[in-house]
């Protein structure tokens, strides 16, 4: 599961990808971002080797949907059924795309004793994780454009997730794949459409090691941004 997550600004993006400046977009860092919202998508352009910079919506709803509500549980595509699921299977095979990210949450459930009373009670503690380098990473994105009847054609995505590596699993029991650099063309080419050569992409390219940290639950409120949510909890 990747529910919120930390999207890096227009210029780094740019940079890290070697992206020229995309005409019509212009967005910042987003501290805490929120499923149905835009998010930046790296995909393959015309020319051989270029990369294009889009926007759209986080919550993949597939090019035949005919109902006026979008499907629900679509920001999340577990790896291991994407090529045989009918939401999945087609932009798993054709319209693969890269989500720049710095880092993501996961809330994990932990108990604490009341001092005034010796009660033992539950909560979830949020934790940012992120991977130890400089700069974005890319998570493994399917994209698909919809268009709602009467409207507007509209470009969709959803973050592919897998079983947790060793150091996430201490924190979730899932995690987004994240992919190394230099597997992340291969990712993205439109000519690769057989579904084990894409899964073998994934299994070799993942990253693997994860640093994470307990955050404040400022991120829990929808809406909240700023450095102070990834910095961590004061023990």
């Amino acid at each position: 599961m990747c529910g919120r997550y930390v999207s890096p600004d227009q210029a780094s993006i740019e940079r890290a990808w070697q992206i020229h400046r995309s005409s019509g977009l212009s967005f910042q860092q987003r501290y805490n971002v929120l499923p149905t919202t835009l998010v930046p998508i790296i995909r393959r352009a015309a020319g051989p080797d270029e990369l294009d910079l889009a926007q759209a919506r986080w919550g993949l709803i597939p090019h035949w949907w005919k109902q006026a509500k979008p499907p629900n549980s679509t920001i999340n595509a577990r790896s291991e059924e994407a090529a045989s699921k009918p939401m999945w299977r087609e932009p798993y095979r054709n319209a693969r795309c890269l989500i720049p990210a710095l880092g993501w949450y996961e809330w994990q459930q932990l108990e604490r004793t009341d001092p005034t009373t010796g009660e033992v009670r539950s909560y979830k503690q949020p934790f940012y994780l992120r991977v130890d380098q400089d700069g974005p990473v890319a998570f493994a994105g399917l994209m698909s454009t919809w268009t709602p009847t009467g409207g507007e054609p509209q470009l969709t995505c959803a973050i592919l997730t897998r079983a947790p590596s060793k150091s996430a699993a201490e924190i979730h029991d899932r995690m987004p794949v994240v992919l190394r650099r230099d597997v992340q063309k291969a990712w993205v080419d439109q000519a690769v459409k057989d579904a084990a050569k894409v899964a073998e992409i994934i299994l070799t390219g993942a990253i693997e090691e994860i640093k994470h940290h307990p955050v404040r639950t400022l991120v829990n409120k929808p809406g909240t941004e700023g450095r102070e949510l990834i910095e961590q909890l004061a023990s």
